[in-house]
């Protein structure tokens, strides 16, 4: 289902500079709300209620009922791909992902045609969504791209990822390979989110920052540009908003050389950085999570001052990563009230 270009995310992602930024937080359905909580608890494990569809299209809405934000991004996590190719995947409590031994390129590969299938969960919790959701609200897919998944894939759990950056020096054919095979699951996987129902697509890397420029192009460049290629050849037509955190120095280069629409910013993205990504595209960030949680007239002050750098034209309001689950909701009231007026 596609809406008319209305909601205001869409617009700007259309290449409209609007009054105010549409705004919306990265993990904003998450443990900062007592209903999130609430209704985690009710799940046997992470992993089970990312696959739930009708409790993660509860989690999905949870934040909209209670703030004016202008999009639903899709509850699910960017680990649900190598569980679907077939690697084990868990979550140990108070100590995050844990994943099995990495499976040989040939049984990764042998899964990718399965792999869509068993990731319909995601697409049925889009579907309840959308149905629910107000025709001036965008609802947003994603997925992790290539390079933060497969690190994890490597590496097991969240690490500094050496142990991946090793692979890819020492076994340069498994490594592309392995990023062939996560772009192409990974194309399939937004394809179907976009077929049920989201209208924005973001790709997710969350490692892409201490990388070399020619490793840089190799994992990140390379793996995003075949996978917006790959969901235009699927007759994907949802704007896409590339995420290279921490990867500030690279990211005019990103931004030349992969087809999306928005670029999304980290904390320490330079106002003039911005700026320039402007002329081009609509940007996306970057205020501190930590600053919304410690909250007071400094985070006043930040909300200004990006609004002023960034808001006179294509502008996201958003963070420059998720929210931290100890954040006061008071302090997200009051960056809402100060962008959106509300």
């Amino acid at each position: 289902m596609t809406q008319t270009v209305a909601a205001p995310l869409l617009r700007v992602l259309a290449g409209e500079t609007l009054d105010r930024p549409p705004v919306w937080f990265m993990r904003q359905a998450g443990r900062y709300l007592p209903e999130y909580r609430e209704l985690r608890a009710r799940a046997p494990d992470f992993i089970a209620f990312c696959h739930d569809s009708e409790m993660a299209a509860e989690a999905t809405l949870q934040p909209l009922r209670r703030f004016p934000f202008d999009a639903a991004i899709v509850f699910a996590d960017i680990l649900l791909i190598p569980g679907a190719l077939g690697q084990k995947v868990w979550f140990e409590a108070g100590e995050g992902p844990r994943l099995g031994d990495l499976p040989s390129m040939d049984s990764l590969a042998g899964e990718i045609d399965a792999s869509t299938e068993r990731l319909s969960s995601i697409g049925r919790t889009l579907s309840l969504v959308r149905a629910q959701l107000a025709p001036d609200k965008t609802l947003i897919g994603f997925a992790g791209a290539p390079w933060t998944v497969g690190s994890y894939m490597i590496e097991g759990a969240s690490s500094d990822r050496s142990r991946a950056r090793t692979f890819a020096y020492e076994r340069p054919d498994e490594m592309d390979r392995l990023m062939n095979i996560l772009s192409e699951s990974t194309a399939r996987y937004l394809a179907m989110q976009a077929e049920a129902g989201a209208e924005v697509l973001k790709l997710f890397e969350s490692w892409a920052e201490g990388l070399p420029e020619d490793l840089f192009e190799r994992l990140v460049i390379s793996p995003h540009r075949m996978i917006v290629q790959r969901l235009k050849d699927l007759g994907v037509t949802a704007p896409v908003i590339g995420f290279p955190r921490g990867a500030a120095a690279l990211a005019e280069r990103y931004a030349d050389q992969v087809d999306v629409s928005a670029i999304a910013l980290d904390t320490a993205a330079p106002a003039a950085l911005g700026q320039r990504l402007q002329k081009t595209h609509a940007i996306q960030g970057a205020l501190d999570p930590l600053l919304l949680r410690a909250g007071g007239p400094a985070l006043e002050r930040r909300v200004d001052e990006l609004l002023a750098q960034w808001g006179g034209g294509r502008y996201i309001f958003n963070l420059g990563h998720g929210i931290l689950p100890d954040t006061p909701i008071s302090h997200v009231e009051q960056v809402l009230r100060q962008v959106t007026g509300r």
